[in-house]
């Protein structure tokens, strides 16, 4: 039987069992979850879209997300920063997105806010990455209950407020945290998930940014 908070698949394989054995959720988490990212764009889209499912499940997310790239340029943040009100009206008015004015609001707030950290930083990742945490901060054994106690880290919660303090909107620290997991800045696939060894695999031969301060 599979440890507490993970699910033994089809394929005869232990994964975290937030995926629900569901064949889209299944495949982010074999095929995105937890993988280094250095792209802008998707750095930039998963943080806006973690923005957009504040109240909602990741997997509402997850299904609507090609077509809240066909409504924001890709997630091209220099596209976004200069969207007006009439794109805020067409995005209310597109049924395959969340349609809420606020969480529109901030996508085209916060990529007036991502030109002005890259033109800082050079790149959001080398804002992201500079934060990444060492391991003497990081659990000692990544499990079910660990994870469940702590939907927010020391680390989340700094990258939070200094977002915030730069102009940012919809970046709260279980927000951030959420994003920290998705793009490889942490490894949360539980001890016994099959994913867990490569992705620590990747992360030693990940070539991170240069660490600037932030």
């Amino acid at each position: 039987m599979a440890a507490k908070g993970l699910m033994t698949g089809d394929d005869g394989l232990d994964r975290c069992a937030w995926h629900g054995n569901l064949e889209d959720y299944r495949r982010y988490h074999d095929e995105e979850w937890g993988r280094p990212v250095t792209d802008d764009h998707r750095l930039f889209e998963k943080i806006c879209l973690e923005g957009f499912q504040s109240g909602l499940s990741w997997l509402t997310i997850l299904r609507k997300r090609e077509a809240f790239r066909a409504a924001f340029a890709g997630f091209d943040f220099d596209r976004v920063a200069e969207f007006g009100e009439a794109d805020i009206e067409r995005c209310l008015a597109d049924t395959g997105i969340v349609r809420h004015r606020g969480k529109i609001v901030s996508t085209i707030n916060n990529a007036r806010r991502a030109k002005e950290l890259r033109a800082e930083f050079g790149s959001l990742a080398s804002y992201f990455w500079s934060y990444e945490p060492d391991q003497s901060e990081r659990p000692k054994m990544v499990n079910y209950e660990t994870l469940i106690a702590n939907p927010t880290t020391s680390t989340s919660t700094r990258i939070s407020k200094d977002l915030k303090k730069r102009g940012w909107t919809f970046v709260g620290p279980t927000t951030i945290y959420a994003f920290m997991q998705a793009m490889g800045l942490v490894n949360d696939h539980l001890e016994g998930c099959f994913c867990r060894g490569g992705i620590e695999d990747m992360r030693q031969q990940f070539k991170r940014p240069a660490r600037r301060s932030a």
